[in-house]
């Protein structure tokens, strides 16, 4: 497939900027494949189209605030630091983003407000990317409690064009948030609720996680035509035991596996073995699902409405039909369904 086959407009005000007041009450396009035909619901009607024995499997990653504002030594110019990932935590290295850049050396120091927080630039990795080593005198958890304190929610600010409140670190948090290691929230999974959960572990539906810890390579654009010629970033992810074990007892009943998200849907292919169940494991992936593919592990998914060209959009398309998750968009743009992040979802059956 070819990248312009994912092209097409979403008005500028589709972009949803905030969330819902209730999480379980962001609107629910239901995709079915069989059929071609689209349904317009509440999120929360979700529990309808699932019983006894289905599984939903759920991403775990928490966001951390990844977004940091220092000052540059001698001059005092604001530099925004995005941490990607930590590279050795005794040395206290970190892989960043610097904006802006042109202005960030090796052997520069940041500042980063009262704090006793430094950081010195140790190398040049991309135009815009770092190697910086964080110099604190403290223990592991005073260190990252200062980062918790002085950095922000990482909205992407080049689709969410507004300042980050205090709200967003909860909100641009999925309520099953516990391993911290992401950049960007799994957002399929921000439309549940503890009340939704409960609801439907009473009907006897089994809600299980993985972990992938979500890095800004999803949200990368692509800039080849050719889709097979473009590389996803890895990302680090964990599959349990546990949620091996629920799956693979659905799947040998012939019951519903959904995977809440495209985070979920790529993780779990990447971890198949050669009867087509899911297998235990963790380390790195850098899956990049386009279609046509065929899925081994799901048979249902939650996922958010995507922006035109995105992976995130390719993958979807691959799980529902090119022609048909195009038509749902079209429809969606029609019904002034809200995009991105903190916008609406959509079920594909």
């Amino acid at each position: 497939m070819k990248l312009s086959d994912f092209k097409f407009d979403v008005p500028k005000k589709l972009v949803a900027l905030y969330p819902t007041p209730n999480r379980d009450e962001s609107r629910l396009m239901v995709v079915h494949r069989k059929t071609g035909e689209f349904e317009h619901r509440s999120f929360k009607d979700i529990l309808d189209y699932f019983d006894e024995g289905d599984v939903f499997v759920t991403n775990d990653t928490k966001v951390f605030p990844a977004r940091l504002y220092g000052n540059k030594e001698k001059t005092g110019a604001e530099i925004e630091v995005f941490l990607l990932r930590e590279l050795n935590p005794e040395l206290r290295l970190w892989d960043v983003l610097v904006d802006p850049a042109r202005k960030i050396r090796v052997g520069n120091k940041l500042y980063f407000g009262d704090s006793d927080l430094v950081a010195e630039v140790i190398d040049n990795t991309t135009s815009r990317g770092r190697t910086i080593r964080f110099l604190f005198d403290g223990t592991p958890e005073e260190f990252y409690k200062a980062i918790d304190t002085l950095g922000e929610t990482p909205l992407l600010k080049e689709i969410i064009d507004r300042k980050v409140e205090p709200e967003d670190r909860d909100r641009y948090q999925t309520v099953f948030a516990k391993n911290v290691g992401a950049v960007a929230a799994p957002t399929a999974g921000l439309h549940f609720t503890p009340h939704l959960l409960k609801r439907l572990e009473l009907k006897g539906i089994e809600v299980t996680p993985i972990t992938l810890h979500v890095g800004l390579g999803t949200f990368r654009q692509v800039d080849v035509e050719d889709l097979t010629k473009h590389k996803m970033d890895s990302e680090n992810y964990d599959i349990p035991e546990k949620t091996v074990k629920l799956v693979n007892e659905a799947l040998d009943h012939k019951k519903r596996v959904v995977a809440v998200g495209t985070t979920v849907l790529k993780t779990v292919e990447s971890s198949v073995t050669a009867s087509n169940h899911l297998k235990a494991s963790s380390g790195w992936t850098d899956k990049f699902i386009i279609p046509p593919y065929e899925f081994k592990i799901a048979n249902a998914m939650i996922t958010n409405f995507h922006l035109p060209e995105s992976t995130l959009l390719m993958t979807a398309a691959a799980f529902g039909g090119y022609d048909l998750i195009m038509k749902a968009y079209k429809e969606a743009i029609k019904e002034k369904y809200r995009f991105f992040s903190y916008g609406d979802a959509m079920l594909i059956l």
